[in-house]
């Protein structure tokens, strides 16, 4: 049979939780087995990234591992798209100075940066804008009619549509 508290004690129960917890701790258990097979011995890195560099930078930039050699400090790989990785390779110092700040001693030796398509960033977690659309440049009305007035008297069908598509290929002016 169970103990029960007599009336008498007043001795207050025991307490089974400790109150409201940080969301930080009730992840860190989560993060950490995944967090430490990339490198990361600390998950703060990739929880609190966009505070360690920046808003702008953890816009165009996210953590990917970190390799560590013997003495010399870590790599730290960055997964960025091809058109941010020269404004990620002027940010390297400041990067540097900013997560050697977070781990407390120079734990970071160098940084890497790796360019990737926007569909292949990090299971998707940042959303990239892609430029919208140019419309389809289309040739000079005249000088298109002109040429394809030139086509009018052959013969053989195929090498007649062949030529017109010769010519609004080469009528139509590139894009850049």
């Amino acid at each position: 049979m169970p103990k029960t508290p007599s009336p008498s004690s007043n001795a207050p129960p025991p307490r089974r939780k400790r109150g409201f917890e940080a969301a930080g701790a009730l992840l860190a258990a989560t993060l950490k087995a995944p967090a430490e097979k990339r490198g990361f011995g600390e998950a703060k890195l990739l929880t609190h990234w966009a505070e360690i560099v920046g808003a702008d930078t953890a816009a165009i930039a996210r953590p990917v591992k970190i390799t560590w050699s013997r003495g010399f400090g870590g790599t730290l790989v960055l997964l960025t798209t091809g058109g941010h990785a020269p404004v990620l390779d002027m940010q390297k110092e400041h990067i540097l100075e900013r997560v050697n700040a977070t781990y407390g001693y120079r734990a970071i030796a160098h940084v890497h940066i790796t360019q990737t398509a926007p569909t292949g960033f990090a299971e998707g977690r940042v959303a990239f804008r892609a430029a919208p659309p140019k419309p389809p440049a289309e040739p000079d009305p005249k000088r298109l009619a002109l040429a394809l007035g030139h086509v009018e008297g052959i013969e053989d069908q195929g090498l007649k549509d062949a030529l017109a598509r010769l010519a609004r290929n080469v009528l139509t002016p590139r894009q850049s």
